[in-house]
């Protein structure tokens, strides 16, 4: 069953920085089964009090899958790019 990845940036504090954690990260998705699905900072809140400054959005196989891409050597070598550069998180949702 499907699961996907989101990301909710609340503020970037270095904008080249995060740019090259975006191609970091996008390159060692394939491995792992992970499809983007699109994202960006072109945003309109429609109700709620939710105000992010970037989202996106991961699609994989599976929860197990996305969950081997986040662990991966390859992935965790990037992380700390947007740790480093931004304030938000990254939630997984399991389709099944």
């Amino acid at each position: 069953m499907a699961a996907w990845l989101f990301v909710s940036i609340q503020s970037v504090n270095d904008p080249a920085g995060f740019g090259e954690y975006r191609q970091l990260a996008g390159a060692t998705l394939a491995k792992y089964g992970g499809k983007l699905l699109g994202g960006g900072d072109k945003i309109e809140v429609m109700d709620g009090d939710w105000s992010p400054a970037f989202v996106g959005a991961v699609e994989f196989e599976s929860l197990a899958k996305a969950k081997e891409w986040y662990n991966s050597p390859e992935y965790q070598a990037v992380l700390p790019k947007r740790l480093n550069t931004t304030n938000g998180g990254v939630v997984f949702v399991d389709g099944g």
